[in-house]
């Protein structure tokens, strides 16, 4: 299987889009961070293809934020992106959640946010009405972009994987009938067949009849972004007096991502040349 590509592709004869994406190594790196339990993990696993999915359908350049919040056992499912396809991902839940969507988020909503890097900042939103994050999504596209759009998401232990169909604006009178045509044969194939076989070999099983233009692949990586420089910078932000309480009653000061598992400890001398340089800084500015 080509790991960690999503590969974007037109249908010659029908006014059809279409993506897939086939994650491990990125995948397993999110769930490297934390002991989450299967059911979180898998819909961690379905919110990284989504969001490697929709980044690249949207077209943008900046970042993007795709979360899940609600009442239920999992409190928040969060992935953050950029055009780059570099992601990241965390979760937030209480006890063993199992079942469906709903189950385990119970009431809320999807929460989508695109942040250009020229123009203005986006936010979409949707209630969990469906029972399947590809279901939200799908409702998502209808709300928002007002285009028919399919989505296949599929996780197990190792692998996480997407699908996606979207009619394009503008097009023909017989694009329904093209749309629906597509949509069934997508519908044929397996998870496990995702799973198990390189993105091209999918292709020409579903769409050996059909004129398809196939794009070069985008690679698809995990990216924390985390780092010893920006988790001084963010303790430079508290009072000095709630720094001063840490270091007398632990004698260090110590930071956990919750992103990528890595921790970070400061010791008094680095807090006082924290101390000493934003001195330092602030003296300049006068």
């Amino acid at each position: 299987m080509s790991q960690d590509k999503l590969y974007r592709y037109l249908f010659e004869q029908a006014d059809v889009r279409g993506e897939i994406v086939q994650l491990e190594q990125s995948y397993q790196q999110v769930l490297a961070a934390k002991a989450y339990p299967d059911a979180v993990a898998r819909l961690l696993g379905e919110m990284l293809a989504a969001t490697s999915l929709l980044t690249a359908i949207l077209k943008f350049e900046g970042e993007i934020a795709v979360q899940l919040q609600g009442s239920g056992p999992v409190k928040l499912v969060a992935v953050n992106g950029n055009h780059n396809q570099q992601l990241r991902a965390i979760a937030r839940w209480e006890g063993d959640p199992e079942g469906d969507l709903k189950q385990m988020v119970g009431q809320g909503q999807l929460v989508i946010t695109i942040t250009p890097d020229e123009g203005e900042r986006y936010q979409g939103i949707v209630g969990l009405e469906q029972a399947t994050l590809a279901g939200c999504l799908e409702q998502y596209f209808a709300q928002s972009e007002q285009l028919k759009t399919r989505l296949w998401l599929h996780t197990d232990a190792l692998h996480a994987v997407g699908m996606l169909l979207q009619a394009l604006p503008d097009s023909g009178k017989d694009q329904e009938v093209e749309f629906e045509h597509l949509e069934s044969l997508t519908d044929t194939i397996k998870a496990e067949e995702l799973f198990s076989l390189d993105a091209k070999q999918v292709l020409h099983r579903l769409y050996h009849q059909e004129e398809l233009r196939l794009f070069d692949p985008t690679e698809v990586s995990f990216k924390c972004g985390c780092s010893r420089e920006r988790s001084l910078a963010a303790l430079s932000t508290l009072p000095r007096e709630d720094l001063e309480s840490v270091l007398e009653e632990q004698g260090q000061i110590a930071l956990h991502c919750d992103y990528c598992g890595a921790d970070y400890r400061f010791d008094r001398i680095d807090i006082e040349a924290l101390w000493a340089g934003s001195a330092g800084s602030s003296a300049q500015s006068h």
